[in-house]
């Protein structure tokens, strides 16, 4: 750990400060979520990571998927992450935000979390143990370091193809677009065509009337 370089922290004071200050909300999808008691509590001690549980989207920056997710809660995982303030990051527990695991053949089933709202990193297991859990801190460490856990930039840039996709399957959603909903296509001489383009909103406006 770099706790003690004091050079990183007078260098990049922010991203120093993302990286040991993760503030968690867990969405209990599946049975992952019994994992989750005994790595925040005493035994395991998730806050000896940075790691501490919040209860609203609003102050947090870490969302964690515990287990599989259905067509119902994929609307609320969504609203969810729209929620959270940037930067912020996804991580997946098992197979089951993968490919499904074993319901992958249900008709209720989202086989593939990253096609509806992207995902940094996801932990091996069914469910993963929490010593598993304080690997993927780690590792989601570096990835904040090295500029690599961008998926909520990669978002803002295609949302209109994650847009499409949530609509797809939960039909038109109720609340406005987060970000311009443009899909941008190559002309073949190097410039690009803005398509499917619909009105947008400010950020995050009338939240408080859709909540």
């Amino acid at each position: 750990m770099d706790r003690n370089q004091l050079m990183k922290w007078i260098k990049t004071p922010t991203k120093m400060a993302h990286k040991y200050s993760l503030n968690a909300v867990y969405f209990c999808t599946g049975c992952g979520i019994i994992e989750v008691p005994p790595t925040i509590t005493t035994r395991w001690d998730a806050e000896r990571f940075g790691v501490v549980a919040t209860a609203t989207p609003r102050h947090a920056n870490l969302f964690l998927i515990t287990g599989y997710v259905s067509v119902k809660t994929l609307r609320a995982i969504i609203r969810t992450y729209e929620q959270m303030p940037e930067p912020k990051y996804t991580v997946g527990f098992g197979s089951c935000t993968i490919n499904g695991g074993m319901y992958w053949d249900s008709y209720n089933t989202i086989n593939q979390l990253d096609k509806y709202i992207p995902v940094d990193g996801y932990i091996a297991g069914c469910m993963p143990r929490p010593e598993a859990i304080f690997i993927a801190v780690t590792h989601l460490w570096t990835l904040i370091d090295k500029d690599m856990a961008d998926g909520y930039k990669r978002y803002r840039k295609n949302y209109g193809a994650y847009r499409a996709n949530q609509e797809m399957v939960l039909g038109e959603l109720e609340w406005p677009p987060l970000f311009p909903t443009e899909i941008h296509t190559n002309t073949g001489e190097g410039e690009t065509d803005a398509t499917a383009a619909t009105p947008t909103m400010t950020e995050r406006e009338k939240d408080d009337e859709l909540a």
